[in-house]
């Protein structure tokens, strides 16, 4: 009750306080010279929401020993829903396999494609089945401050470990501008900075992280700009994760990172995990660099998304604009899972080669589906003759917009 009384007096004590008019002084207002107005500050204006009844408390210090983190694929329904039965065998796939976290949402998870509600259901189930297994690190980042502010106070109330943020992107900031925005987010929980200038613009330098440093929230940084930035951060005992497959291992092992968040450990986690536990395994690393190289011909996360359906790990489902690879590569995936060995992937099906028409692309819902949402929910009244209005299951109004929505979506 005290807390409660003494949070009370502070906002009272904050509020604004309005200057008063007096009509006696208008001809003085007119004729005075313009002055800008001042900001009006409100001290602890904005209070976390969060919670100390965490189910699977963790801490930085938790996150920041993870070796092995998989940025999780999100599988699709053929009609472009969450297919969780797929996502719940890929997770535990990481989890029997050895990997010690899953990114949620991230861009191989394509949380750029998702609702907001979508990505913290996810990140909330992704918890309630696995955290108590695997570390959940969502990824609520977003060009938006107050965006990423309330994804954050979100995915951390559902249970998540840690929060993934990226930099603004498109339309960037200043290096003041990046401090303030990651000093705004990192408040709230154990956190993980991500650079990758290639898709956001811009770099974050080291001296924005230096910055960022001094918080006790920050796990480390996932980095994409290469080894030489991995060891400066490492020289200055700053956790850092490569982000680049292709040179995790030299990561590893010649430049001080922590470890490897990693995408090809969607389909051969366990050999992922060697290479990041077991010590220099050049010729390991060599086996697997065709399959990497093969991945990010094009833009994460197409040919995972391809090579999961070609495993019968996923349905062949893609959300736009991803579209899967063409044949010839198709045929190039199957050879690479001879050469390294199908053991070593993810699944028990034989690797096929699909044909284009096996593909399901999913760019937005059927034409009628909007238009019956909107017979169900506006037409359940109508008026009686008495005057009165009663329930209605089919009101002749919203049995004209359900036929107007069969007729405009093809009769389905």
């Amino acid at each position: 009750m005290a807390t409660l009384k003494s949070c009370s007096v502070c906002l009272r004590d904050s509020a604004l306080q309005l200057p008063r008019h007096n009509s006696g002084d208008s001809y003085k207002r007119r004729n005075a010279k313009w002055r800008a107005p001042q900001a009006a500050v409100l001290p602890n204006f904005h209070l976390p929401m969060r919670s100390f009844e965490v189910k699977h408390r963790t801490s930085a210090e938790d996150i920041k020993s993870l070796r092995l983190i998989t940025a999780i694929k999100t599988p699709y329904l053929p009609d472009g829903r969450f297919d969780l039965e797929a996502y719940d065998a890929l997770v535990n796939m990481q989890i029997t396999n050895g990997a010690e976290a899953v990114i949620v949402g991230g861009t191989t998870g394509e949380g750029q494609l998702m609702s907001w509600d979508e990505h913290i259901m996810l990140i909330g189930h992704t918890v309630n089945c696995f955290g108590g297994s695997i570390k959940v690190i969502g990824n609520t980042g977003s060009n938006s401050t107050r965006e990423a502010i309330h994804a954050s106070e979100q995915g951390f109330a559902v249970g998540m470990h840690a929060a993934l943020h990226i930099n603004p992107y498109y339309g960037k900031t200043s290096l003041d501008g990046l401090i303030a925005h990651f000093n705004s987010v990192i408040s709230m929980g154990p956190t993980i900075i991500y650079n990758v200038p290639s898709r956001t613009g811009q770099d974050i330098p080291p001296r924005v992280i230096d910055r960022v440093a001094k918080s006790a929230n920050l796990a480390g940084i996932k980095e994409c700009v290469g080894n030489d930035r991995i060891e400066e951060y490492a020289d200055k005992g700053i956790v850092v994760w490569s982000g680049n497959d292709d040179q995790c291992h030299d990561a590893r092992w010649s430049h001080g990172a922590t470890g490897v968040i990693s995408v090809t450990s969607n389909l051969i986690p366990g050999l992922m995990r060697e290479i990041m536990f077991r010590g220099k395994n050049p010729s390991l690393n060599s086996k697997i660099l065709p399959l990497v190289n093969w991945l990010f011909q094009e833009p994460n996360p197409i040919g995972l998304n391809t090579a999961l359906a070609q495993l019968g790990v996923v349905r062949p489902v893609f959300r736009l604009p991803y579209v899967p690879l063409p044949l010839e590569k198709r045929l190039e995936f199957v050879d690479l899972v001879k050469e390294i060995g199908r053991e070593n992937f993810v699944g028990d099906k034989d690797v096929k080669v699909l044909d284009d028409d096996d593909f399901i692309l999913v760019g937005r819902r059927k034409k009628n589906e909007k238009v019956r949402d909107i017979a169900v929910v506006l037409f359940v009244f109508e008026c009686g003759n008495d005057g009165n209005w009663h329930i209605q299951e089919e009101s002749s109004l919203q049995m004209a917009i359900l036929k107007y929505a069969e007729e405009e979506g093809g009769g389905d």
